[in-house]
């Protein structure tokens, strides 16, 4: 999640492959009768704790960050599209300049669904050059990239049309996103029927907060979180400092997770949650702390597992 100082750098940005799949559908659907509705699976926090793990280990061989230009970011990209390419995914890199240096966007469709109804889950990928960004947001790419894999795993065959994004340069200002959304032409953008952003969701103090946007998505969040007993707030802190903003921006319905930043947990919420009343709920924010020491796992657990609950009932 970026600084809540208003993003300053404009992205000139060229395209180097952007070719969004135009097309699909759910080939042998009987018209009589209406299919039945396909549960989201549990997603294994194992399986999303190894994710950190590559990105750790990328991090660290490449100068302790992932950041925006460098060869750490790209080198997290490229791991993620291996992943989504070896598991039946469309992928389209799309690459835009900002601050002098190449910056990319990863996007990845799921063959089928209807393609004028897209529900598109997505988060940044990079981190501030002070750390791995492992928190911020390792967290929210690795829990995206882990869902999509279920998707794959399931042979999930909604009627929606599945989309899943990792963005650049998002500490810059939101520039990757933004340089998606500005790509898109209106009626393109009009297909997107909802866009789901996670930007720090494995926080070692957590808070549990859902975006208070389109009031669908919002109550799917709720859903899911008064399912499993555990309480929610209205996510505040991060308004407009992340990569929903410029769909929000763009009139694309929006909606979200978050487990804090650095704010300072109340007493209140520590009673509600769990966790240390005084402190903030990640003190390690843009530090060199944010490394895989620095994850919540019940946090990440149930995050991950809202994070499909969303992409499954959204999309049927």
């Amino acid at each position: 999640m970026k600084l809540s100082v208003p993003g300053r750098v404009t992205a000139t940005a060229v395209v180097a492959t952007v070719s969004l799949l135009a097309g699909g559908s759910i080939a042998g659907a009987a018209p009589a009768e209406q299919p039945a509705v396909a549960a989201a699976p549990d997603i294994p926090v194992a399986n999303v704790k190894a994710h950190l793990a590559q990105l750790q280990s990328i991090a660290t061989a490449n100068g302790g960050n992932r950041a925006h230009g460098r060869t750490g970011y790209k080198a997290s990209l490229d791991y993620v599209k291996a992943k989504l390419d070896a598991a039946g995914f469309t992928t389209t890199t799309q690459q835009f300049t900002s601050s002098g240096r190449t910056g990319y966007n990863l996007i990845a469709d799921w063959p089928g669904g209807d393609t004028n109804q897209v529900v598109m889950s997505g988060s940044h990928l990079d981190s501030v050059t002070a750390g791995a960004g492992i928190n911020d947001n390792g967290s929210g790419s690795a829990a995206v990239l882990e869902t999509a894999l279920a998707v794959s795993r399931a042979g999930f065959h909604p009627t929606k049309h599945l989309r899943f994004a990792w963005w650049g340069a998002e500490e810059l200002g939101m520039v990757g996103s933004r340089y998606y959304v500005n790509s898109l032409s209106t009626a393109n953008r009009s297909r997107i029927s909802g866009y789901l952003n996670f930007d720090m969701i494995g926080s070692p103090n957590p808070g549990y907060f859902v975006y208070d946007d389109d009031p669908a998505i919002e109550k799917t969040f709720k859903t899911y979180y008064a399912g499993i007993g555990v309480p929610t707030e209205i996510e505040t802190e991060g308004d407009g400092r992340s990569d929903h903003a410029p769909f929000k921006n763009a009139g694309v319905p929006v909606g979200g997770l978050f487990s804090g930043a650095d704010y300072i947990k109340t007493a209140a919420q520590a009673t509600k949650w769990g966790g240390t009343s005084g402190l903030a709920f990640d003190r390690c924010y843009h530090s060199s702390c944010d490394t895989t020491a620095n994850i919540n796992d019940t946090a990440l657990d149930r995050n991950s597992d809202a994070v499909a609950y969303a992409v499954w009932e959204l999309s049927q």
